[in-house]
């Protein structure tokens, strides 16, 4: 049997060998090296912009402090090393959205060295994160055949996470990413939202024979090679760079073309060769942009503009102190303390503000839920997490909203948790309630007064109904007698339909069997 993570062609077995360069623009106030907004929901072009970012000659940069804090919360948050000593580098090539000929960024001191973030079962290592400024963008105007730049981009202070090549699937790739989004988001770091661009993945792909690979080997090793991975001492193969992709989706689909286009050139008995490539995401293929350059021809020196980082370890201390509570950990959390399953728990981490929402909803419910003897408190952070992650988020992905978006406020939603915990009103009646409060932000109790949506629990008024649905379904009743239990459900249906969903189903049920004999 072949391993999820290996790629069988012509006989024999790859295994792909795959690193990370994910991209973060960080939500500042204002850029990297200047006192320019730094607003991504600009639409005008060449608004945001001054002669710092612009590069014109004479002018001094300064580093904005707000994003050095960023990427090293980033870093606590991910496990990883601070320097103690850190510097920004000038790393020179010439493009026409890059503005001084020149990117400021760092390379041999990081702000962050080392992390982890764990997914499917395996560790993947942070090599380094560090900071830099964003360049402009390009418009390619097609009535004019002209290419446009808009520099309203340009030195927004970019995070730049490079992990060690210890992914093997695009599966895995696609994980790693949503749980890095996650982290910035939490962290406050980033908004990472990948369709304005904020966030942007570049995969870099090699696949190797896998009866090349010998036994494990240990941790000095690696370090004595960093072009080994974590748990092999295998040769890597030439790696390809996929660059600019702006959908976890897509960087996974990459990945998937590239074992498949690298097999085959192996196959062949060919070299692949080492490039940069882009994604064509309607074709779903990678295509060749340009060799792939090394860190030479960057010509890295020190930028001779900026002072050196002294970071003091009362500084780190001061920032971990300040980290929130961390996805996972809120996930674990949720599950210990609310008694919610896995999924459900998962499913309200993904976006802080929801898992806030959630907890918000809890603290108002149980303000009217008094515990007695006779009364024991109720599970209803269950009820609440139901009515989110079911109906709530459905009615949002209608209306493309966020929870933040939503006129239901968490005190409304808690006083309907409460409602369907004492059988006030039915789980179809909720769902009717909620629609409503969705659209209007309506109290659910004047929302079930003024649609009669309180749940009918009386048993004479129950009966009357029944006994109108057993006289106009004679079939149901014979069918029940003959020992046909599906025809209870049936006019349970029935009297459920007749009552619009008032009636309280235990009592349906206890009534029907009662006439039925």
């Amino acid at each position: 049997m072949t391993s999820t993570n290996q790629k069988v062609s012509n006989g024999v077995k790859y295994e792909a060998v795959i690193g990370l360069e994910i991209h973060a623009e960080l939500n500042t106030k204002t850029k990297m090296f200047c006192s320019s907004l730094n607003d991504p929901d600009e639409k005008h072009p060449n608004i945001n912009i001054c002669p710092i970012c612009m590069g014109h000659p004479g002018t001094l940069p300064t580093i904005n402090e707000d994003a050095v804090k960023k990427v090293i919360s980033t870093g606590l948050a991910l496990g990883g090393d601070i320097a103690e000593f850190s510097q920004f580098d000038r790393k020179n090539y010439f493009y026409p959205d890059l503005p001084k000929g020149y990117q400021i960024s760092q390379y041999e001191y990081p702000l962050v060295k080392g992390g982890m973030i764990g997914v499917a079962g395996r560790t993947i290592r942070i090599t380094r994160i560090h900071l830099e400024e964003d360049t402009g963008r390009l418009i390619h105007d097609k009535s004019s055949q002209a290419t446009l730049v808009d520099f309203n981009r340009a030195g927004i202070p970019l995070m730049e996470l490079v992990t060690e090549p210890d992914i093997r699937t695009g599966e895995e790739v696609r994980l790693f990413g949503e749980a890095l989004q996650r982290i910035l988001r939490y962290v406050g770091a980033s908004d990472a939202d990948m369709e304005k661009g904020q966030m942007r993945v570049e995969v870099n792909i090699s696949l190797r024979r896998s009866t090349q690979i010998p036994t494990r080997i240990n941790a000095d090793t690696i370090s004595e090679n960093p072009r080994l991975d974590q748990r092999e001492s295998a040769p890597l193969g030439t790696k390809v760079e996929v660059k600019n992709i702006n959908s976890f989706k897509f960087a996974a689909d990459a990945v998937e073309f590239e074992i498949k286009r690298q097999s085959e050139i192996l196959d062949r008995g060919e070299k692949v060769v080492q490039e940069t490539r882009g994604w064509n995401e309607h074709k779903g293929e990678s295509f060749s942009q340009r060799a792939k350059e090394s860190a030479h021809d960057y010509r890295y020196f020190p930028e001779p503009d900026l002072p050196p980082l002294n970071i003091s370890r009362d500084f780190v201390a001061s920032l971990r102190a300040a980290l929130p509570e961390l996805p996972q950990a809120k996930q674990e959390r949720f599950i210990r303390e609310y008694g919610l399953e896995h999924g459900i728990a998962e499913i309200l981490v993904r976006e802080k503000h929801l898992a806030d929402y959630f907890e918000a909803a809890i603290s108002e419910a149980k303000q009217h839920d008094t515990e007695t003897p006779e009364k024991p408190r109720r599970n209803l952070a269950k009820t609440i997490a139901a009515l989110i992650t079911g109906e709530l988020l459905r009615l949002m992905r209608e209306v493309v909203a966020e929870i933040r978006d939503i006129h239901i406020t968490p005190e409304n939603m808690g006083e309907l948790a409460d409602m369907i915990a004492e059988d006030k009103v039915s789980n179809l009646a909720a769902k009717q309630i909620l629609a409503e409060m969705f659209a209007s932000g309506e109290d659910p109790s004047d929302i079930a007064e003024r649609l009669g949506l309180w749940q009918m629990s009386g048993a004479t008024d129950i009966e009357d109904i029944a006994r109108h649905i057993i006289k106009e379904n004679p079939a149901a009743l014979e069918d029940y007698k003959k020992g046909k239990t599906a025809s209870l459900q049936f006019l349970m249906g029935q009297v459920m339909k007749e009552s619009r969903g008032t009636a309280n189903p235990k009592i349906v049920q206890e009534v029907l069997k009662k006439l039925l004999g």
